[in-house]
């Protein structure tokens, strides 16, 4: 029926402008249908899918659709020498190419993806509704290949579309995707249980959200959206418990709020394991205070590390040009020397100090000055990069390690 509707210019789809592209389209021959797969791969440089991946029961996806069409365009290719690129656009998990897509194709094909037969990946970022807007206007274009001439073979598609091209590596592209929707769906969330909240206490969430918006220099922007080590402070842990408490005395439900502290526990809590991992007993650590720049140590996630790993047995030697007994005092004096009684005996003079110290380095805080890690390490010397000081990822051998890379 869809076919049918498609052939005759009529759009299947309820889309505000799509009907009138459709008819105009079909018209002038540019566009048509078919159930046959051999047909519509016959003569194409490129084959888009465009089918669904629905939820199961248990939240995975059902492939049973791109499998099929895979092995529909692979079959239909079998006997044709001519190169073609097979595009993803459905919304798959990081891996599905690789350990789907590719090798269904390469069955259905009986050839391997290479010469003649490439896989990229191009997520869609259409919102029902304005898609035909969207699609003209995009943030970026999205393309994942491991084939740098197959990518560029897509993005023509998009030589009229001006936004920002971005190729990258095929997971990545498949993980961008889930990235922004579950991002979308967490903004939606917060803003419900700020406003829910806000509601009980005779406050207009409304008001709230909209002044909170305003700030485009860190809520709605970038900062803060690297993935890195946990935070700290006396700031940001004090004022979520304040206002989680609070929802709790007004019996306002907030998991999402609620899980905020827990999460960020978990993130030192990885960066322990990372350690313990190594199976060495002595550890450097450059950084002490919750960011550069700043003595303050107050709930400062590398302090719980410290105390965390000294508890565990290890021999720690810390360096922060931040930090020292002089110069720390108050309350926050207080707090570090509660946590870690004997800490000023832990401080280190200098960067070379504690590499020639340590077995495993921890670079928690992102100084220039820790930049001679790399100069100065012995061979066989561990480095675990909390705050991606070295925009390299996890080495093979294990000797580089970067704590979400």
């Amino acid at each position: 029926m869809k076919v049918d509707m498609i052939n005759q210019g009529r759009s299947p789809v309820l889309e505000p402008g799509l009907a009138d592209l459709v008819r105009e389209v079909v018209a002038n021959g540019r566009l048509r249908a078919t159930t046959a797969p051999e047909e519509a791969v016959d003569g194409a440089g490129l084959s888009l899918i465009c089918v669904g991946t629905p939820s199961g029961s248990n939240g995975t996806l059902d492939l049973t659709y791109i499998t099929r069409v895979c092995e529909d365009i692979g079959r239909a290719l079998r006997e044709r020498e001519q190169p073609h690129v097979v595009v993803v656009r459905s919304t798959v998990l990081p891996g599905t190419v690789a350990n789907v897509v590719t090798p269904t194709l390469e069955r259905a094909a009986r050839r391997q993806v290479g010469h003649t037969l490439a896989v990229c990946v191009n997520p869609e970022f259409l919102r029902e509704g304005t898609s035909l807007q969207d699609f003209y206007h995009p943030p970026f274009t999205l393309i994942g290949a491991d084939d740098r001439s197959a990518a560029c073979t897509v993005a023509e598609l998009y030589a009229d579309v001006h936004a920002p091209l971005r190729i990258v590596d095929t997971d990545a592209a498949e993980m961008v995707k889930y990235a922004c929707n579950a991002f979308h769906g967490l903004k939606v969330t917060f803003a419900n249980e700020i406003g829910n909240v806000c509601r009980a206490l005779g406050i207009d969430g409304g008001d709230v959200m909209r002044i909170f918006c305003e700030d485009t220099k860190l809520n709605l922007s970038a900062h803060y959206l690297k993935p890195g080590f946990a935070f700290g402070g006396s700031c940001l842990p004090k004022d979520l418990r304040a206002l989680v408490h609070q929802a709790r005395q007004l019996d306002v439900e907030t998991p999402v709020l609620a899980a905020v502290m827990q999460s960020n526990r978990q993130q030192i809590e990885r960066g322990v394991e990372m350690v313990l991992q190594t199976g060495k007993r002595r550890v450097g650590i450059l950084g002490l205070s919750f960011k550069p720049g700043t003595d303050d140590l107050r709930e400062a996630p590398l302090v719980t590390l410290a105390e965390t790993l000294l508890g565990k047995g290890l021999q720690l030697a810390i360096y922060d040009p931040d930090v020292s007994g002089a110069a720390v005092m108050g309350t926050n004096r207080a707090y570090v020397e509660r946590q870690i009684p004997h800490i000023w005996s832990l401080m280190r003079a200098s960067v070379s100090d504690v590499i020639s110290h340590a077995e495993v380095i921890v670079i928690g805080n992102r100084l220039e000055e820790y930049r001679q890690v790399e100069a100065l390490r012995r061979d066989g010397q561990i480095v675990i990069d909390l705050v991606r000081l070295f925009d390299n990822r996890t080495s093979d051998d294990g000797t580089h390690q970067g704590i979400c890379w």
